[in-house]
């Protein structure tokens, strides 16, 4: 390079990067032919992180704040030998930015359903959605790992290997959380707490640290929805059977009647045969009951009724009772009252 050449270039005396908002999350500052001056400018914001690469190497990490670049605060770019001649500038390095700040509402899902383990069920298919955060920590690791030399490197590119992490990590959540599988469903704090430590390190090797995750739902298979559902009705009932019974009635009699209604058939006849089962453990119930509450009136009557007494009990009783009332301690009513239930006592 001749030396008129060489003064004809442009020098940067400003290396700063204005977020544009589209989700990048590593831009490199477009160098072209142009070299950075010694005694430029690099201003690095906050929620931002910058680095210099030097002949394909990372030379240093810069975090929020103004940096002053000079042959004495960057001496591993310098080439002293050459400055003095004025061949070369100082610095002959790509400066990279990475944005630090959240990367919210990404989304994760299971496009088709998953196989895990349950140990109520044993193979069990599952499906669940939701969404996470994460944002870039370890700029250096994520420029080697992931974004490399481009010019920018957006949440976009970045999006199907993450999900891939987060669907990869699931079984290890659902077992790590211990909770049983048709009590997910309830359960959607703690299950998306146990898959964000489960796919924690996997974010950490990118450079990435993954800062939430939410579960949205949980979808289970038709078969086991129904039991969630005969669950559910037997809490509706407390765990009470006969209830239960009356509940399935009630559940049955509609469809039977529209079986009915539409001429029956094989279905409809097991539909009515399994209704008149349960209706007829239901009367049968009922009668019983009814039974036991007409036999209660005349069980209690007979436990009221005064035991009987001789008549020489009642009158030495009575001559005791007249003692006490000649002594003050009975007053003339309560002997009165006593008096009366003993003569009813009589054989």
């Amino acid at each position: 390079m001749g030396l008129m050449d060489f003064i004809k270039k442009q020098f940067i005396d400003i290396l700063e990067w204005t977020e544009s908002g589209d989700g990048t999350l590593a831009w490199r500052f477009p160098m072209a032919d142009n070299e950075i001056q010694n005694g430029a400018s690099l201003t690095v914001r906050e929620s931002q992180m910058a680095i210099f690469v030097n002949e394909g190497k990372v030379a240093d990490v810069f975090g929020p704040g103004t940096y002053k670049l000079t042959t004495q605060t960057l001496p591993v770019l310098t080439y002293l030998k050459n400055w003095d001649k004025l061949f070369n500038s100082p610095f002959k390095s790509d400066v990279y930015f990475f944005s630090t700040r959240q990367q919210i509402d990404q989304r994760w899902g299971t496009a088709q359903p998953i196989t895990i383990r349950d140990k109520d069920f044993g193979a069990v298919r599952l499906r669940a959605f939701g969404n996470y955060a994460y944002r870039i920590t370890d700029p250096k690791k994520f420029h080697v790992e992931i974004s490399g030399t481009r010019e920018r490197y957006t949440a976009e590119d970045l999006d199907g290997q993450l999900r891939g992490l987060m669907l990869q990590h699931i079984s290890d959540a659902v077992a790590a959380s211990g909770i049983p599988f048709l009590d997910l469903a309830a359960n959607q704090i703690e299950f998306a707490k146990q898959l964000k430590e489960a796919t924690a390190a996997s974010f950490d090797a990118l450079g990435l640290a993954l800062e939430s995750v939410t579960l949205q739902s949980v979808s289970l298979p038709e078969e086991l929805q129904k039991i969630l559902d005969q669950k559910i009705g037997m809490g509706m009932v407390g765990g009470d059977m006969n209830k239960f019974m009356q509940y399935q009635t009630a559940q049955a009699i509609p469809k039977l009647a529209e079986g009915v209604g539409q001429g029956g058939g094989v279905a409809g006849d097991a539909l009515g045969l399994g209704a008149g089962v349960a209706m007829g453990q239901m009367l049968a119930q009922q009668m019983s009951q009814g039974l036991n509450a007409a036999t209660q009136p005349a069980a209690a009557a007979t436990a009221a009724a005064p035991a009987a007494m001789s008549p020489d009990a009642v009158m030495a009783t009575l001559e005791k009772l007249a003692d006490l009332k000649a002594k003050g301690i009975l007053t003339d009513e309560e002997f009165s009252a006593k008096k009366a239930e003993l003569l009813k006592k009589l054989v």
